[in-house]
């Protein structure tokens, strides 16, 4: 029983390790989201952090449609970069969690 405890606490160990290499290399995925029309378009890294934002002259000129435009579409990028981030990160924590049943169903 001990030696089993301290194999799942290696295991434990291994996965976050590679948890957090896992969030490392997810500061390098970049996601592209732009406006529906191509005016504003935002680079994100999977782990949501704006890392650019271009803005078409054209939205200079009114304040509240810009504004409009940043909400939406960073609020898009975010949701994009959420959804990579948590599907990656659920997929190198279930690898290394023990096979208990109804577990699983908490990961998604």
């Amino acid at each position: 029983m001990f030696g089993d405890m301290m194999g799942m606490m290696g295991k434990l160990k291994e996965t976050q390790e590679k948890v957090e290499a896992t969030k490392k290399r997810l500061d390098t995925v970049y996601l592209r989201e732009q406006s529906s029309d191509g005016l504003l378009s935002v680079s994100i890294s999977a782990n949501r952090v704006i890392k650019e934002l271009t803005i078409d002259d054209r939205l200079l000129g009114d304040k509240e449609q810009l504004e409009d435009y940043l909400i939406l579409t960073l609020n898009k990028a975010i949701e994009k970069a959420t959804k990579v981030n948590e599907t990656e990160l659920a997929a190198v924590a279930k690898e290394g969690l023990p096979n208990i049943p109804g577990l699983d169903s908490l990961l998604k």
